[in-house]
């Protein structure tokens, strides 16, 4: 299966690679370098859904595409909670190149009101919870709206991840198999 490469250049996206970085709910890297990546299909309805952002007056900000077999194990480790990740035996959406987590950005670049952090882990992180307060619930509602409407599946339990319908249909893959280098270094 071919990855596509999500670039600024290619998508006019902002990337925060949560997982190459220590700013993620592990406090450490998990990826060994930044990349984003998709399957053909997602990376076709994420240019969707940049469309009908921008129409809004809208950009994203991608905190995690593809993620390989290797770091969907490491992020199980560390916290197996199957509330807000995939144990690695059922096979991630994110290994599957089929799933991104991501973010509104207003005409300004900077990120909407949410509520809560990516990657928070609590009922305040979940779709229709009321306790985060109006603001929140509106810009998750938009947020919602851009990507059903290109075509995307939510996880109810997450405001910021999208899925494919079906994703199992695509195999899971590790770093080296999809040949993205994240988990490896570049061997020169």
């Amino acid at each position: 299966m071919q990855l596509v490469e999500i670039t600024k250049s290619n998508f006019d996206v902002e990337l925060d690679i949560r997982y190459a970085s220590f700013n993620n709910f592990t406090g450490a890297p998990i990826y060994e370098r930044s990349g984003c990546f998709l399957n053909e299909e997602a990376a076709s309805l994420l240019s969707v859904a940049i469309e009908i952002a921008a129409d809004m007056g809208f950009r994203f900000r991608v905190f995690d595409a593809f993620r390989p077999t290797e770091a969907v194990q490491a992020l199980w480790d560390h916290t197996p909670n199957p509330q807000y990740l995939a144990p690695p035996s059922s096979g991630s959406p994110h290994a599957r190149g089929a799933a991104v987590d991501l973010t509104l950005l207003d005409g300004d670049g900077n990120e909407l009101f949410m509520g809560t952090d990516f990657d928070a882990m609590t009922e305040l992180s979940h779709h229709g919870n009321l306790d985060v307060g109006g603001e929140a619930q509106k810009n998750r509602a938009i947020l919602l709206g851009i990507m059903t409407s290109a075509g995307w599946d939510f996880y109810r339990n997450e405001w910021w991840h999208y899925q494919l319908f079906r994703p199992r249909r695509y195999p899971t893959l590790s770093d080296i198999s999809a040949g993205t280098h994240m988990m490896t270094p570049l061997v020169s």
